[in-house]
């Protein structure tokens, strides 16, 4: 696959009354950034890129082809990790292996019936390839830490086959050892040809992960950083409105 492969578009996208319509290309391979202080804009563009959020203009494409609802996006590649598990992500009264196969039912059945063992077999794929730590997989997923409730809710998502993956601040509350195993898992994705969008909280996170990074202001895009221009104190700055020095 080519490096410069387009796997989504925004064009004159308008996610705020008073700001100004901006386009972006997110490609095969990159992880691209999205920062700002609270309700800024960089979540309602997550969302609208998720297909979850109309925008007031423009369009968002995914392979070329638009989207405008959630069920669309998966539909074209696009697959969403929300960014509070607890009330949007886990069903709580679930199983692990339930909560795992919640988007992919149907890749189990056989003339409409679950097989069992082969929806074990499908997660016992993703359990180890993102070490998830579970003493059962028919536990209840709230029997399980933070993290592993997480990466249940990551192989979730990357059982959709996605060519995109956008995350919603996907290392919010787990512990260090967790996180830096996702930012591996992020970044053998990218290696892999997939394209992420992360939008994190944590501006360290987004030095360390992505290749670029948008900071959003009033509903609009303040800045865009490359990786050699992404320090600390550039990012800070245009998350209120300055440029640094």
């Amino acid at each position: 696959m080519p490096p410069d492969t387009v796997r989504l578009q925004a064009q004159g996208l308008k996610i705020a009354l008073r700001a100004a319509a901006f386009d972006d290309v997110v490609r095969a391979g990159e992880i691209a950034g999205l920062a700002g202080l609270e309700g800024q804009g960089q979540e309602d563009y997550l969302e609208t890129l998720a297909g979850h959020r109309r925008a007031l203009e423009g369009a968002v494409r995914a392979d070329g082809a638009v989207i405008g609802s959630a069920a669309q996006a998966v539909r074209h590649g696009v697959a969403y990790l929300p960014r509070d598990r607890r009330s949007t992500g886990i069903f709580p009264t679930l199983s692990v292996i339930d909560n795992f196969a919640a988007a992919t039912p149907g890749a189990d059945a056989t003339l409409g019936l679950i097989a069992a063992g082969a929806r074990r077999k499908r997660f016992a794929v993703w359990r180890e390839r993102l070490s998830v730590v579970a003493r059962s997989d028919s536990l209840p997923i709230t029997s399980l830490s933070g993290g592993n409730q997480q990466k249940v809710l990551l192989a979730r998502v990357l059982a959709l086959k996605p060519r995109v993956l956008l995350l919603n601040d996907p290392t919010r509350g787990v512990d260090i050892r967790t996180r830096h195993a996702l930012y591996d898992v992020f970044t053998r994705l990218a290696a892999e040809g997939m394209a992420l969008v992360v939008l994190s909280t944590e501006i360290e996170e987004i030095l360390r992960l992505c290749h670029r990074v948008m900071v959003f202001r009033d509903g609009g895009v303040q800045a865009r950083l490359d990786r050699q221009d992404m320090t600390v104190e550039r990012v800070i700055a245009a998350m209120f409105g300055r440029t640094a020095a």
